[in-house]
């Protein structure tokens, strides 16, 4: 299967750079609804077949110029959701609490999954919701599937479940508004990343907790 994971367009907590991961959560800004304008033209390209989203505002808004253009009905799953930020909710992203908020997450995808967010979900329990969407797409028959997501479940899930990919790279590339990872393989045998958002995917090679550079994006 062909994946394509995509994060949502703008909202005013990423303007304003705030864990904002609680259900429904914020719609889009204008920057962002014409972010979602574009996106039926950026995947001109791909035979898409099915739409997943979360159950977040955002991403469902995200999804709709993209699901009208292709006459498809968007798929509501609660398993792909953001990462929830637990007693981080609301901090600014980039304050001395909200770092702890990635950090954790890249730990997750280093395999420290035991580890729990502050107030919030284990890296076990988030990785096996979104691999349950991910294993119910794969299973549908479906060639290729969009799944409209958030910023660092993309990149935790990827830096995870990719081979090539690794915690520095996704923590070095932060995902822009509508930015897509394209992945192809199966939850069996495995997923590659064939491109990040237009960078070269290719692993960073050693590194660790303090080289990260956590600062990015905001869910």
């Amino acid at each position: 299967m062909r994946l394509l994971l995509i994060r949502h367009g703008q909202t005013p907590s990423n303007v304003d750079h705030l864990l904002d991961t609680a259900v429904p959560g914020p719609g889009l800004t204008a920057l962002g609804e014409g972010q979602a304008a574009a996106l039926p033209a950026a995947l001109a390209g791909e035979d898409i077949e099915a739409i997943y989203v979360s159950n977040l505002i955002r991403t469902q808004l995200t999804a709709a110029p993209l699901a009208a253009a292709r006459g498809l009905d968007v798929i509501v799953r609660d398993g792909i959701r953001e990462l929830s930020a637990g007693d981080l909710e609301m901090l600014p992203g980039e304050s001395e609490q909200g770092l702890l908020y990635m950090k954790t997450v890249f730990a997750w995808a280093d395999g420290d999954t035991e580890l729990r967010m502050p107030g919030g979900e284990s890296g076990a329990e988030a990785l096996a919701r979104y691999d349950a969407v991910v294993a119910e797409a794969a299973g549908s028959g479906a060639g290729t599937v969009a799944m409209v997501s958030h910023g660092a479940a993309i990149r935790m899930w990827t830096a995870a479940r990719a081979d090539n990919v690794d915690v520095p790279f996704a923590a070095a590339h932060p995902l822009e508004n509508t930015g897509v990872v394209i992945l192809e393989g199966s939850p069996a045998q495995g997923w590659k990343a064939l491109a990040w958002a237009g960078a070269v995917v290719a692993p960073a090679g050693e590194g660790g907790p303090a080289g990260w550079p956590f600062a990015g994006d905001a869910p």
